[in-house]
């Protein structure tokens, strides 16, 4: 007998509509062909379902809607019948599923009341509208094409299914929790995998989530929803894609008096091959004339695992960015500091994150007062303007001495439009060895962070022996409260990532590369920060670092990738589209915010860190022509258009 595996979509829906009993679920069948998701609801509730799958459209990718009381699909599969050419049915009603059946032919009756309501009442499909949903069986043949090991298929398991805590974008009566099934793939294959499935988009397109479930509030991955466990093998991770069971669960929710749908891995099996799916009606165009939206996968979190989207041409967008940065006009032989994406990762988690700290201050000037210099606040009020703007809470940390004039160098800077809002301004004391756990999570429980990233930008940084330098080898511990605690701390808490950028080694968060600075720097090995952060940004001047991540930040709002991703593949409500209509490039850096806010530094007292010229300079270098021409090249970078 002719194994099922090797049969076309039209000789399977023979066999299921015969009852085979090799035909179980249509996982590994008809290999390279679209399979398809089917919801059978009442006509009067089917202008409002379709609505929800256009807000919805990663889980919900509509194939096709039928007329009321079609039985065929001619644009998907010439001779099908819905009532039965799926191997098994959810009869549901009043929202309770109330029993599976491999056939709906009982319920071909047709209504003699005239009334549209009693006649789904009486059990009829005569004025019922049938949705067919993509589904990402669609893609597993491409996958095992590329090579990629599909392991629900190799253990002849239906795949694993997930109702998540993410709730879809109501529409109606419609709304219910998306639902993602997940594939355990090796870490190798993930770009492959992401891209593969990328070009599929009403199969569900690419992943919605990558790495720990508990992220998207899944418990425990052995005790599917829906589906059956799928088995690890080392070295793979899990990977989540949007899932056409998030349809059972809008019937589940919205209490239809009748519904029909499919069992959970018991497709219909179109005649389209899934390499043309592209070619129907959706909101998701084809890329595949625009490579460069197509995404890759990084990782920016190991505890909890987490890796994120972007497209390749916003990566390499932000990859000149961290070139551009990396000019040393001061000649302090920066670049052999330098790490390979660090700016484009920083930038991915602080994308993901929702309560970002900023620290910033370098005390110097141990002779003048204040000590501090015009490298840091700058960056860091650019990098704050832009986070706020993404909806991201943010507070800037400061040591005690230097808090009122932190507070007047933030109000002034609102005053005059470089920061979009005020923020807070707040201490950190160190009052015992609970103290860092205490400030970064709500009392001192690590399972409730108040922040999620912590950014230092020329953040004078410990160095071994416990002391604080300036690039003289001055000691200034005097000068310095203990906020590096706050970043050792944060290694030990899951959920908080850091950051540290730096221009000479001995800035806070630059032990993550504290052996070149060692071996590499002037005065290295006394002066060389001992505080690792995640991700260790260099620039010829720090503020740079700043622009650029303010900057990063911006390419990946305007990348459609990775704003599908953050969003889990779903719409947006009306709030959050009334947002995204804003003008994302008024909250760049510019010459003139920045020129002005250079000014209010100079007021304030505060004086160039090289010189100690108290005047239009950072570093030594005059705002005109250096950091204004950096400031155009970085604004050039990312406002180009990209393809």
């Amino acid at each position: 007998m002719q194994q099922t595996a090797d049969l076309s979509p039209a000789e399977l829906r023979l066999l299921i509509r015969q009852n085979d009993p090799r035909i179980r679920t249509t996982t590994g069948l008809a290999t390279g062909y679209q399979q398809a998701n089917v919801i059978i609801l009442p006509s009067l509730l089917a202008n409002d379902f379709e609505a929800f799958c256009r807000s919805n459209p990663a889980p919900l990718p509509l194939l096709y809607r039928s007329q009321s009381g079609e039985t065929s699909c001619d644009p998907l599969a010439t001779d099908a019948d819905i009532r039965s050419d799926i191997p098994q049915y959810c009869v549901y009603e009043e929202g309770q599923l109330v029993k599976t059946v491999s056939s709906l032919q009982s319920y071909s009756g047709q209504s003699t009341t005239g009334s549209a309501l009693q006649a789904v009442k009486s059990g009829s499909l005569s004025d019922m509208v049938s949705f067919y949903l993509g589904c990402s069986f669609g893609f597993e043949g491409k996958l095992k094409e590329t090579g990629i090991p599909v392991r629900n298929v190799d253990q002849g398991r239906n795949v694993s299914m997930y109702r998540t805590s993410v709730p879809c974008v109501p529409n109606g009566v419609f709304c219910c929790p998306l639902v993602v099934t997940m594939r355990p793939v090796p870490a190798g294959f993930l770009d492959a995998a992401v891209e593969v499935t990328h070009q599929n988009p009403l199969a569900h397109g690419a992943p919605v989530h990558i790495g720990d479930p508990a992220l998207l509030g899944i418990p425990d991955l052995s005790k599917p929803d829906y589906g059956e466990p799928v088995a690890f093998q080392p070295g793979d991770v899990p990977v989540f894609w949007a899932c056409g069971v998030t349809a059972i669960e809008a019937i589940i929710h919205s209490r239809p008096s009748l519904a029909f749908s499919h069992s959970p891995g018991c497709m219909f099996l179109c005649d389209i091959p899934d390499s043309s799916i592209k070619t129907l009606p959706s909101e998701s165009p084809s890329t595949e004339s625009n490579p460069g939206q197509t995404p890759i996968c990084l990782s920016f979190s190991h505890n909890p695992l987490f890796y994120s989207l972007v497209s390749k041409s916003a990566a390499a967008s932000i990859r000149l960015l961290e070139e551009i940065i990396i000019d040393d006009p001061g000649q302090r032989g920066i670049r052999a500091l330098f790490v390979k994406d660090e700016l484009l990762r920083s930038c991915l988690a602080l994308s993901h994150s929702s309560s970002v700290a900023i620290t910033t201050g370098f005390p110097t000037h141990y002779m003048h007062s204040p000590p501090d210099e015009t490298d840091g606040p700058p960056g860091a009020i650019a990098m704050a303007t832009m986070l706020l703007s993404l909806g991201k809470q943010v507070t800037l940390l400061t040591d005690s001495r230097a808090l009122e004039m932190n507070e007047a160098m933030v109000t002034e800077a609102v005053r005059k439009g470089v920061l979009k809002a005020a923020i807070p301004v707040v201490a950190f004391e160190d009052r015992g060895p609970e103290s860092a756990l205490h400030f970064l999570c709500h009392h001192g429980d690590p399972s409730r962070p108040r922040y999620d990233h912590l950014v230092a930008i020329e953040r004078s940084g410990r160095a071994e022996d416990g002391n604080y330098y300036n690039m003289r080898a001055i000691n200034i511990k005097h000068l310095v409260d203990p906020i590096d605690d706050l970043f050792i701390a944060a290694k030990k808490i899951p959920g908080i990532t850091t950051t540290g950028i730096g221009d000479g080694g001995n800035e806070l968060g630059m032990g993550k590369v504290k052996e070149k600075v060692k071996t590499l720097m002037p005065k290295g090995d006394l002066i060389a920060c001992n505080v690792p952060a995640d991700f260790a940004i260099t620039a010829g001047v720090s503020n740079w670092g700043g622009y650029a991540v303010a900057c990063g930040l911006y390419l990946l709002n305007t990348c459609a990738s990775h704003q599908r991703y953050l969003r889990r593949g779903l719409g947006l409500d009306p709030a959050a589209s009334r947002a995204q209509l804003q003008d994302w490039s008024t909250n760049l850096p510019s010459v003139q915010k920045e020129e002005s806010f250079l000014a209010t530094l100079v007021h304030l007292g505060i004086r160039s860190g090289k010189t100690g010229n108290l005047g239009m300079e950072v570093d030594g270098l005059t705002f005109h022509p250096t950091h204004s021409e950096m400031i155009n090249r970085l604004l050039d970078a990312t406002l180009e258009p990209r393809t």
